[in-house]
């Protein structure tokens, strides 16, 4: 029996353990993001408007220069719009 104990003593604490760093884990497969200008649809946006905005939603137009959205990181620039690629700076 006490064999038995010992196992299940065992187990239980690898399975506890196991469950204290499953979200470390998962917080670092997380993709890194960047701030991509110009990508982001009217009222879309992450944050930073420019003039007369407050922050996130706030763009005023479709792929507004100088409103970020978040993309996985160095995927920004290959984002293709009808205004051109986004951009790592704002753009005029």
């Amino acid at each position: 029996m006490r064999s038995t104990n010992a196992t299940l003593a065992a187990t239980l604490a690898i399975a506890v353990a196991g469950a204290a760093l499953a979200p470390a884990a998962s917080a670092q497969t997380k993709p890194a993001m960047e701030k991509c200008y110009g990508v982001s649809l009217a009222g879309k946006n992450d944050c930073k408007a420019g003039a007369g905005t407050s922050c996130a939603g706030t763009s005023k137009v479709n792929y507004q220069g100088n409103a970020w959205k978040l993309v996985k990181a160095g995927t920004c620039t290959t984002i293709k719009t009808p205004k051109g690629n986004g951009s790592l700076a704002p753009k005029a």
